[in-house]
């Protein structure tokens, strides 16, 4: 088998077209090696998605603020909130603090 029955078979003619080459040249390029290229934009869709989640948990957040706020406007509602989390007292209570031990002995 020499050259030139090679060049003769379909397949090499196909494989050797000029406009085929400079094709796959640019199909490679423009996948891989362009600074717009598929593996840069699937990075990017990934950020994205991080992104999306981060926002979905604070519109929750600022969901959950807000209804407090508003339960907040009721006077013995405020009370009960500072006397939960900030352990306020009215005059001449006392405050017991009991934390439990949860190492098993």
């Amino acid at each position: 088998m020499n050259f030139k029955s090679l060049k003769e078979k379909p397949f090499f003619k196909i494989v050797t077209n000029i406009y085929l080459l400079i094709l796959t040249g640019f199909v490679i390029w423009m996948l891989f090696l362009d600074e717009n290229s598929y593996l840069t934009h699937r990075e990017f869709n990934k950020e994205i998605k991080e992104l999306e989640t981060w926002i979905e948990y604070h519109k929750q957040k600022i969901a959950q603020d807000k209804q407090t706020i508003q339960k907040l406007q009721d006077s013995l509602e405020l009370e009960r909130y500072a006397r939960e989390k900030y352990l306020m007292k009215r005059e001449n209570e006392d405050i017991f603090i009991i934390e439990f031990d949860t190492i098993k002995k």
